[in-house]
């Protein structure tokens, strides 16, 4: 017998048995001709549906056209695609009604658009959620790909992701309202096939025939025969299905009229999760002694029967919740005491799809993207802002708890070229704790809400043109240690007490907490003094004094975290009772706060000169940068000779204890190495890129790279830190500093100090996750990793170079990419390797690979035995629990 296969890979054919009908109702149906010019439309001539360009729904792609040899005969639709050669995810905005149910179909034709006559592939996602990976046959084939789908919001994201397997394009784009009571599922579905079963034309149908726009392809079975009618079928009056009259107005039947009537498939994974609609209407005028009756059995068990389908009504019957097997066999058993065979109009196979991941809440979602409508934010803000989070949103940290929708609790719009005002719509993100908009050139007052925002901790105004006063309340919770609070380089913003003092000569007034708070931060500030400075004194440093070494104004120092007495420490510390590590600077103490946050305490040793200025380097940076990859700095201690910092305490330790681990218990999975490698990227990257001046962080190791509880990446240690010039300077001649191993080579022999520095270093980090080896093992020749790797890659083998412990679950695409992107951070000059930004995208396509590997092959717990069918239709039966 025949197979039955997934039928939705057709083509765009105009179908030419299409009638000069009159276009029905077309309210609610969202077409989109995907590349069309913009403001474009038109009526696709067969099937008299409106399109309009896609072009108001995307912000990215280009539009191309099919070559012209491939055009004959299709719809008017598949002329034109729109492509991505940029980015790794573009994204539709496509506003719906939430909580109705919508049929999505997206529709791909190729045609050699782009000369390569090359067959690309790539993922589709619908919002944070794997969609279906797109693959193509042949030039001339097509793809498309349906799901029923009620969004729970008033907008769908579809997303085109490159893998790496050619450039993503999309053809067409089609939303459809259905009926909420139709196709009842514990989630969204994916059509699996649709067919017409006694099709006697061989043609496919679809709008205006069926209402949904809904496409029925012909299947014949040579063991079947058709039967038809030209009276009108009542699809609609009782049946929320409504499949098209014109399917059912034919049904198949078996040859043979006493033998069951029967059809299978086999799934591609034994795992999917099954839906079956079957629609059902009698075509025959019954006589006194005729009747047709007959059960419906799958994998030989009765799903449901008897059945005996009405005259010229339509009745569906469907799975009310899943079936799963290895393979189905549908079988309808004529009745002992019927007269007339089984018949089958139509059927409709749905998969169920995880589309778990919940989309960032709507409140965030909204005024995020009015904050980027407003300041026109150039970065690729598509899709939704947190998830997955392997494509969140440049600029963003976000919050993911369990079942609960992400939160944004981070926005960093530094250096962007933000103008005009503070955007209302940041107060809308309520759960706020981080906000930087420093180097930009907005204007006008610190608005109010800034200090009504319940959660925030950090807030960076610095070097912008914002005037006026500033809020009292903000000022409260900077001297309370609540608030993070940076405006300096603001020559025209005061308290609202001085602001005519000082408005003669623009100084700012800085923003003071408690005088134990303003002498460490001179302290440290004024290499070796330990002094008390006077406020005019005091305020004459913050004014602008250049530092000799990194070029940049002084900080202003302001006590922007809490103070704690050395008693406290002690307490804290429990007398130092626990050590977590040590270095020049001193050690490192566990400590619990009296709320209970754990911290880590870092004890400068009086007796460390080298310690004392690694201490005031890392003291100096951790004031001006707030990154969700660097390691937060809680407060501080200055007693004397006692100082210390306390930071977050990161409860996994480093990452350097993970991978050298050698139990096979809790071996860091790929997928967990490479969320940790992006982690340290994007850290990086922050310090490159998003600081002004940049910052070189000059010790890049796995034991300065320290993983929370969630197993999120922090830098740490930038004891050894430097600037560069803000003279446009690319470099700065520094005495050599850094690890054996990690050390940039050129580095090392010219003492000159480059960004691709911590690259390098970063190159090293990223092998040793790959191979779970050392950067330098123990031995006589000493071998570096990039050496080993280079040897071994050499005989073409990706597998022996990546960690055993991982015992193949990984991609391996994902895996020879991490290794290209790995080997060229350590070349060994500074040119050839990329920078922080291109070492970013490249792991998220890295990450992207390895999640698609695991969305491609998920299994389901779900062991779901063969459930009766409910039944919709004309009879007075109630449809079971759905």
């Amino acid at each position: 017998m025949e197979m039955l296969k997934n039928f939705l890979c057709i083509s765009f054919l105009v179908f030419g048995f299409l009638l000069l009908v009159h276009a029905q109702d077309q309210s609610g149906f969202i077409s989109l001709d995907c590349g069309l010019p913009r403001n474009s439309n038109y009526s696709e001539p067969g099937t008299k549906i409106n399109y309009i360009s896609d072009a108001d729904f995307i912000d990215t792609g280009s539009s191309e056209s099919i070559k012209p040899e491939y055009k004959a005969n299709l719809q008017q639709q598949a002329a034109y695609v729109r492509s991505f050669p940029e980015g790794i995810r573009n994204c539709y905005t496509i506003n719906v009604t939430s909580g109705t149910k919508y049929l999505i179909r997206s529709s791909f034709l190729y045609g050699d658009y782009d000369g390569l006559n090359k067959l690309p592939q790539f993922d589709l996602h619908f919002g944070p959620n794997y969609w279906e990976t797109i693959k193509f046959d042949e030039v001339t084939s097509s793809t498309i790909k349906e799901i029923v789908h009620v969004p729970l919001m008033d907008y769908v994201h579809i997303c085109l992701v490159n893998t790496g397997k050619g450039t993503p394009f999309i053809s067409a784009l089609e939303l459809r309202p259905l009926t909420n009571s139709s196709y009842a599922s514990s989630g969204s579905l994916a059509l699996y096939f649709r067919l017409d079963t006694g099709s006697v034309s061989n043609s496919s149908y679809r709008y205006p025939y069926d209402i949904f726009d809904r496409l029925w392809l012909p299947y014949s079975y040579s063991k079947w025969t058709q039967i038809t009618t030209n009276a009108t079928i009542d699809s609609g009056s009782h049946n929320s299905y409504q499949p098209a009259s014109i399917v059912m107005n034919t049904a198949a039947t078996p040859i043979d009229a006493t033998a069951p009537m029967e059809f299978y498939w086999v799934p591609s994974d034994p795992s999917l999760e099954f839906f079956v609609y079957m629609h059902f209407a009698e075509l025959h005028k019954m006589k006194a002694n005729e009747s047709r009756a007959f059960n419906i059995n799958c994998n030989g068990k009765l799903l449901y029967g008897p059945l005996s389908p009405d005259y010229l009504y339509t009745t569906t019957i469907f799975t009310p919740t899943s079936l799963t097997a290895e393979n189905f066999t549908f079988s309808l058993v004529q009745l002992d005491n019927s007269t007339l065979p089984p018949i089958l109009n139509g059927l409709e196979v749905y998969t169920l799809i995880d589309f778990s991941q919940s989309e960032t809440e709507k409140d965030d979602v909204d005024a995020i993207t009015n904050i980027k409508s407003t300041y026109g934010v150039n970065k690729n803000w598509q899709g939704d802002p947190c998830a997955p989070v392997s494509y969140v949103w440049a600029g963003l940290n976000c919050s993911y708890r369990g079942l609960d929708p992400p939160r944004i609790i981070s926005l960093n719009l530094s250096s962007s070229g933000l103008t005009g005002d503070i955007a209302p719509y940041i107060s809308s993100l309520t759960m706020l704790q981080t906000l930087d908009l420093s180097n930009n050139n907005l204007s006008g007052s610190i608005p109010e809400f800034l200090s009504q925002m319940p959660n925030l901790k950090f807030l960076n105004l610095e070097n912008n043109k914002l005037n006026s006063s500033v809020p009292a309340k903000l000022i409260e919770k900077s001297n309370a240690g609540s608030l993070s609070l940076g405006m300096g380089g603001n020559p025209d913003l005061c308290q609202s007490s001085s602001c005519k003092k000082k408005k003669s000569n623009n100084v700012l007034v800085p923003v003071l907490a408690s005088v134990g708070g303003v002498v460490v931060v001179v302290v440290l500030l004024v290499a070796g003094a330990i002094l008390f400075i006077p406020k005019r004194k005091r305020n004459q440093v913050e004014a602008g004094k250049i530092n000799a070494e990194s070029g940049h104004p002084n900080d202003s120092f302001e006590s922007r975290k809490r103070q704690y007495t050395y008693s406290e420490v002690l307490k804290m510390t429990s007398n130092f009772e626990r050590v977590l590590g040590k270095g020049g600077f001193g050690m490192v103490y566990h400590g619990v706060l009296t709320d209970g946050t754990e911290v880590a305490v870092k004890m400068l040793s009086p007796s460390s000169v080298q310690g004392y200025q690694q201490f005031q380097a890392e003291v100096k940076l951790l004031l001006r940068v707030h990154h969700r990859n660097l390691t937060n700095l809680v407060g501080y201690c200055n007693e004397g000779t006692n100082m210390a910092l306390i930071y977050e305490y990161l409860s996994n330790g480093d990452l350097h204890s993970h991978l050298s681990d050698n139990s096979e218990v809790n071996v860091l999975s790929w997928e967990g190495r490479l969320k940790i490698a992006l982690d340290s990227a994007q850290g990086l990257e922050y310090l490159h890129h998003g600081c002004k001046p940049p910052i070189v962080h000059r010790d890049v190791k796995t034991t300065n790279i320290l993983l929370t509880d969630n197993f999120q990446a922090k830098i740490a240690d930038f004891g050894l830190s430097r600037c560069f010039p803000t003279d446009g300077g690319t470099h700065v001649s520094t005495v050599v500093a850094g690890t054996p191993g990690y050390l940039d080579p050129e580095y090392s022999i010219t003492n000159r100090l480059h960004e691709k520095s911590d690259v390098y270093s970063f190159g090293v980090v990223l092998l040793e996750m790959i191979t779970g080896r050392p950067a330098i093992v123990r031995g006589h020749e000493k071998p570096h990793i990039s050496q080993w790797v280079s040897s071994i890659l050499s005989n073409g083998d990706i597998r022996n170079v990546v960690d055993q412990r991982l015992r193949g679950d990984y991609e391996v695409n994902s895996v020879w990419k991490a290794v290209e992107v790995a080997m060229a951070c350590v070349s060994p000059t500074s040119a050839k390797r990329p920078n922080m930004n291109q070492v970013v995208t490249e792991i998220q396509d890295c990450l992207a690979t390895e999640l698609s590997r695991k969305n491609e092959s998920l299994v389901t717990d779900s062991a779901t035995s063969i459930e009766t069918f409910s039944i919709t239709g004309t009879t007075e039966l109630s449809p079971l629990a759905r």
